[in-house]
């Protein structure tokens, strides 16, 4: 499959309309083990520290980082795509064009990386999200792990970086600011699609979408990173979260924070943990 084998990450954006309109016809491909890269990868907790986000290279880093983010989540929603290729008609019309929205935060951050005078590849990235998923996911699995779990961690990270930037000088004026917020804010949507479908898929599968999601995490728990980051309420809330399922979430978080956690990650990569945002923006 041409975009997940290119290794170029602008010959991948230059492909994902393409990869899409393909999969929508039913023209999957095979989904490689191993996504292509065209830079260093390491395991997430190998990555250095980055330098604070009130220098332009820690700023710059912040990109890059959630670049890697982005790329990770267009590449698992045209995975997903190919995956399962049965999947309700709706359910992956609306994915292509999330695919093609991840696409478009990916620039951003490559765009802005570029005029502060850094490129892409700079820096180390992880393949955490790509790895956290496998091919016998079932459909409700994935959504709950790509677009409710990842996502919506997201959010959390997004509300608690915004915050950061905005308390440096002329913070609405620093591009950095400007790229994680517009990204922030397109994202509730695509917790909402995650958040939508997974009570849509568990209604076809006569499942109660309330019961299940606790089951289903406590499941899934031991193949997911672990989050440390709080619960960004009000994003989640608008992106169809209920308060159960926020309690569900805090309750393992809290549990998860213990320093003798080995499974603890930071998907984001190398930040002090005061900074750390973790998960899918």
């Amino acid at each position: 499959m041409l975009v997940l084998d290119t290794a170029c990450v602008r010959q991948k954006l230059a492909e994902i309309e393409t990869a899409c309109h393909e999969a929508l016809l039913g023209r999957v491909g095979q989904v490689p083990l191993l996504v292509a890269r065209d830079l260093e990868f390491k395991d997430s907790r190998e990555l250095s520290p980055r330098e604070g986000l009130s220098t332009q290279v820690g700023r710059a880093r912040m990109l890059h980082d959630l670049g890697n983010i982005e790329l990770q989540a267009m590449e698992l929603a045209l995975r997903t795509l190919n995956e399962y290729p049965d999947a309700p008609t709706f359910f992956r019309e609306e994915l292509a064009a999330l695919t093609l929205s991840e696409a478009s935060h990916l620039k951003l951050c490559l765009d802005a990386l570029e005029k502060k005078g850094f490129r892409w590849g700079d820096w180390p990235i992880h393949l955490g999200l790509w790895n956290a998923v496998k091919a016998e996911d079932s459909l409700i699995d994935r959504v709950l792990i790509v677009h409710r779990y990842f996502e919506g961690s997201g959010l959390d990270a997004g509300d608690k970086m915004l915050r950061r930037l905005r308390g440096l000088p002329n913070s609405h004026l620093e591009e950095a600011y400007l790229v994680m917020d517009q990204i922030h804010r397109e994202e509730i949507p695509h917790v909402d699609f995650g958040s939508r479908w997974y009570r849509e898929l568990c209604r076809l599968e006569g499942l109660d979408a309330a019961d299940d999601f606790g089951t289903r995490m406590a499941r899934l728990r031991a193949t997911l990173p672990y989050r440390t980051e709080k619960m960004a309420v009000v994003p989640r809330l608008r992106a169809g979260f209920t308060m159960e399922e926020i309690a569900v979430l805090e309750k393992w978080r809290v549990r998860s924070s213990r320093p003798d956690v080995k499974n603890a990650i930071d998907l984001q990569g190398g930040l002090p943990s005061e900074d750390a945002p973790d998960g899918l923006v």
